[in-house]
């Protein structure tokens, strides 16, 4: 098992990345809430990882915080909940939010979530009360901010909808989403941010 990578940051493309480890660029699969706290290309960066074995595939998760790493492990451990869907689940919401909801049986936040039926929504919270990591103080989360890079407003808002797409919204849903947002100036990282935030509301 691979418990965390220590590199340089070579690829941000949501929900995907690439950190170089001595020379080896290593994939990872990384939630937006780990893409927020992502420092600039080229920058040093560790983040725990999780490693899914599949027939086809080992595909690696990163996180920044290892309650987020924790979270993902409980996740996939409820009936119904892949990986992918457990990766947009810590996408559309905080940690903190994603406690609020199974503490308060808030079936209609999490519904709000691509992929999150009524069913799988009662489901979580059911099985994930007594599964919640503890929201300590986090040691060893990725330190760094986003950075501002000079392309056309087109570019990131383009990434921005291939990430929600990705994430599991439907490209027409995921269009919506962040052409209504203002998004001159932003990031990739803050488009996505903003059309998540709206998502949940």
């Amino acid at each position: 098992m691979i418990g965390f990578l220590s590199g340089k940051l070579v690829v941000k493309a949501p929900p995907q990345l690439v950190i170089d480890v001595n020379g080896v660029g290593y994939e990872v699969e990384a939630p937006m809430t780990t893409f927020y706290n992502l420092p600039a290309l080229g920058a040093p960066v560790t983040l725990f990882t999780h490693l899914v074995v599949r027939e086809d595939a080992h595909i690696l998760f990163g996180f920044s915080t290892e309650t987020d790493r924790l979270m993902f492990r409980a996740l996939i451990k409820v009936n119904g909940v892949g990986p992918k869907l457990a990766l947009t689940i810590l996408s559309g919401q905080s940690a903190e939010d994603f406690h609020r909801c199974i503490h308060n049986n808030d079936t209609q936040a999490l519904v709000r979530l691509p992929g999150v039926g009524k069913k799988t929504a009662e489901r979580l919270i059911i099985e994930m009360r007594d599964r919640l990591p503890d929201l300590g103080d986090e040691v060893g989360a990725v330190k760094g901010s986003d950075v501002s890079v000079s392309q056309s407003e087109l570019k990131p808002q383009q990434e921005a909808i291939s990430a929600l797409c990705a994430l599991g919204y439907k490209p027409v849903d995921a269009a919506k989403m962040v052409r209504s947002i203002p998004v001159e100036g932003k990031t990739c990282e803050a488009i996505i941010r903003l059309a998540l935030q709206g998502a949940s509301r």
